[in-house]
């Protein structure tokens, strides 16, 4: 399984390049907190559960600093 197809949000079944895609789309690019609520308002992620949700802050903070 390539690394973009890691699913992330087991619920939800978000994967790594949702993430990315919806982190680029993203107007909040100025904290890690704000990009994770445009990020989880387009992909649904960590709304099942939850159990996923510090990994997603790990992934959106490591994207973050990657594409600035």
């Amino acid at each position: 399984m390539a690394m973009e197809n890691k699913v992330i949000c087991n619920c939800k079944q978000v994967t790594l390049a949702d993430i990315e895609s919806a982190l680029r789309n993203s107007k909040n690019m100025t904290d890690v907190t704000s990009a994770f609520d445009d990020v989880q308002k387009v992909t649904h992620c960590s709304t099942g559960c939850g159990q996923c949700h510090d990994k997603i802050m790990d992934v959106i903070s490591d994207m973050m600093y990657n594409i600035i």
